[in-house]
């Protein structure tokens, strides 16, 4: 039985020499993208609640952003 590597370098198929590639996958890929479109989407919603409020950020503000957008049930 023929090395396999050897007998196709004989029939004259030329093997790739470099590595496979490195770096995330697919999922890892999607997941990022997917978690960074969420917090783009929770920083608008906090600049407009901000925006909304006056335009400053006091300790109540701070207080209402984490009770409304930090608390409770998730939009997943």
């Amino acid at each position: 039985m023929a090395y396999a590597p050897l007998a196709l370098s004989l029939r004259g198929f030329a093997l790739p020499q470099s590595p496979a590639r490195k770096g995330p996958g697919l999922f890892a890929l999607l997941f990022a993208a997917m978690a960074e479109s969420r917090q783009r989407q929770a920083d608008r919603e906090i600049a407009r609640f901000i925006a909304g409020s006056g335009g400053k950020f006091t300790d109540e503000t701070e207080r209402e952003i984490e009770r409304r957008f930090l608390t409770g049930a998730s939009s997943w």
